[in-house]
């Protein structure tokens, strides 16, 4: 498993309201791979904290490891805590909201994204230049208060491979969006039916694999073997060579496994330099890529089963829980009226308004393309209100 992991909360809406929290990785397949759960009275530093150093206990602390998370105030002060030798990045879709919302300069998206995404840090100075030009307040923002090495890729000193986002969390909540109205214990039962679902559908799917690499990788790889045909390759080394052709250049270590277009060294995935250079040098590509995008590691990954919690009768209680006294958590009085279902927007982001039509009263189309009979809006109610 690629050492990354996003972490995000999302509130409960049943009777003891609170905050799920969720730390996934992903797999080689580039499917969700959650590590742990827990449920929390609210987000702070202390239960930030808490959950963690739970965390921590799973999957160590190395400097091979990211975090990926937002920029909320309580989850960088906890990782700073908890983790120190890990590398903390942000989400880049929450900092490209926070722009929209700050600076409302959505036209450089494009130009914000590029710069995300870039592997050489002279393509990167190239879009923050374009930036600066038009927005310098943008660019001093993101220098100077984000930092280039939360939410670059080719800065960011560790290794996060192609994951800029915390979008596999948010897959989970979205996963979760009904049983979220649920009692806690409900809830833990349907987290732990669809795990246990998840590991052995994949697992049926990782053993029926006949390829080297995992399906989502394999279909990544092998249009790079068309691309690499033609390319002129030049031996300067045991292990080094010059690939020319095409719009980029590379200098490629097999024995380290790099190149200066720096896919290769970040996606750890070979390039179509690593490939050409592999066929000269008589080498097999796949013995170049990386063994978490690998049959045998996305096997590993659901070799194991994930059973239903026993009934209560037939727990194993350690003396020091069962004593211990856990108050209920304060209920607050719900407000009159129908309960709020939909989650607040984040910070920048925003929700498009459905048009109303100005012949009868109804969201979702104009005027001139409604199809109702009636010749005035006197008296008529929307029939369509959105929520």
């Amino acid at each position: 498993m690629r050492k990354v992991v996003g972490i995000d909360g999302t509130f409960l809406k049943g009777q003891y309201r609170g905050v799920l929290l969720v730390a996934t990785a992903q797999d080689g397949n580039g499917q969700c791979y959650p590590l742990a759960w827990g449920i929390v009275d609210s987000e702070n530093e202390d239960a930030w904290t808490w959950f963690l150093t739970q965390l921590k206990e799973v999957i160590g602390d190395t400097d091979e490891l990211a975090l990926i998370s937002d920029r909320a105030p309580s989850i960088k002060k906890a990782i700073s805590t908890v983790f120190e030798k890990a590398h903390h990045g942000a989400c880049a879709w929450h900092v490209a909201q926070n722009i929209k919302n700050k600076f409302k300069c959505a036209d450089i998206m494009g130009s914000y994204w590029s710069a995300v995404n870039g592997y050489r840090c002279e393509d990167f100075a190239g879009y923050m230049t374009e930036i600066s030009h038009r927005y310098p307040r943008v660019a001093e923002y993101l220098e100077n208060e984000v930092g280039f090495e939360k939410w670059s890729r080719c800065h960011y000193p560790g290794l996060r491979y192609n994951i800029t986002t915390t979008n596999m969390v948010e897959s989970l909540n979205i996963m979760l969006v009904n049983a979220r109205d649920f009692s806690y214990v409900a809830l833990l039962d349907v987290i732990q039916e669809k795990m246990s679902k998840w590991w052995n559908d994949r697992r049926i799917v990782a053993m029926a694999i006949t390829a080297p690499l995992t399906p989502s990788r394999e279909s990544e790889f092998r249009p790079r073997f068309a691309q690499s045909n033609g390319r002129h390759t030049l031996q300067l080394n045991p292990v080094t060579y010059h690939v020319k052709g095409g719009e980029l250049e590379g200098v490629v270590d097999i024995f380290n496994k790099t190149c200066t277009c720096k896919e290769f060294d970040i996606d750890k995935l070979p390039c179509v330099h690593a490939i050409a250079a592999a066929h000269h040098a008589q080498v097999s590509v796949y013995n170049l890529v990386s063994p978490y995008y690998t049959k045998e590691y996305y096997v590993l990954a659901y070799g194991e089963t994930i059973y239903p919690v026993e009934s209560q009768s037939q727990w194993d209680v350690p003396n020091e829980v069962a004593t211990r006294v856990v108050l209920p958590r304060e209920v607050k009085e719900r407000k009159r009226g129908r309960p709020k279902t939909s989650r607040f927007p984040s910070v920048g982001e925003f929700r498009k308004r459905k048009n109303r039509c100005g012949k009868c009263g109804a969201y979702g189309h104009y005027k001139k393309k409604c199809n109702s009979q009636t010749g005035s809006t006197e008296g008529n109610q929307p029939t369509d209100v959105p929520v």
